[in-house]
């Protein structure tokens, strides 16, 4: 019997090229932070997200990935990033920043005029082709990651999970991550049936994601 939602493999040299050059080629940038569905950029090109429990890596995650440090800003305090930010990839991608959920310092007001937000975002982007939502590799789906995978199924975007900071783990907890994660995502029709195992500080994972952007029609 085939494994449900087994790790993605690391690409082929030519589909590992395709993904280098996505994210070296044109160079990424920072294009806008957006608060209200009419600041939003043309939906003219191929989009993908990141969400991701506060504190989860990533702005990281985003930074490694682009190999530009400073490009999405990291920060200590859960709930910095209240908006949604656009990035570039050269003329062909935007790479989309959600705002961190999970946060417990935000006014209930303002937790809920980005929840909003974020809703109207993720039912009305008809060029998202899929989400990437982050998970701590050291605590596997939580409460909150579930609300959002939810409320990505009742959006019809198709989501992959991508387990962050596995470096921090040992072989033994990380397997017993993985089960868990695996158990949760099968009850969620949106979850894309792979998963993508990270370390931003390693590297890991980080050619593997590429490509699977780079493979996105």
């Amino acid at each position: 019997m085939e494994m449900q939602f087994p790790l993605a493999e690391a690409p082929d040299e030519l589909t590992r090229e395709k993904g280098r050059k996505l994210f070296a080629g044109g160079g990424a940038e920072f294009l806008k932070g957006v608060v209200a569905m009419s600041g939003l950029p043309e939906s003219d090109r191929l989009e993908v997200c990141f969400a991701g429990r506060s504190n989860v890596g990533k702005s990281s995650l985003i930074n490694a990935l682009t190999g530009r440090k400073g490009l999405a800003r990291a920060s200590n305090t859960p709930g910095r990033t209240q908006e949604i930010n656009f990035f570039t990839l050269g003329t062909s991608h935007y790479v989309v920043d959600l705002p961190g959920y999970g946060y417990a310092n935000a006014p209930l007001a303002v937790v809920e005029k980005w929840q909003r937000l974020l809703k109207q975002y993720l039912s009305g982007r008809q060029n998202l082709r899929r989400a990437f939502v982050l998970i701590d590799a050291r605590h596997g789906i939580k409460q909150v990651d579930e609300e959002i995978m939810a409320l990505l199924d009742s959006s019809a975007v198709t989501f992959q999970a991508v387990l962050t900071k596995a470096d921090k783990v040992k072989a033994a907890e990380r397997e017993k991550v993985l089960a868990q994660v695996r158990g949760k995502l099968a009850k969620h029709p949106a979850a894309f049936p792979e998963i993508v195992l990270t370390s931003s500080e390693k590297g890991d994972g980080v050619e593997t994601l590429r490509a699977i952007i780079a493979g996105l029609v």
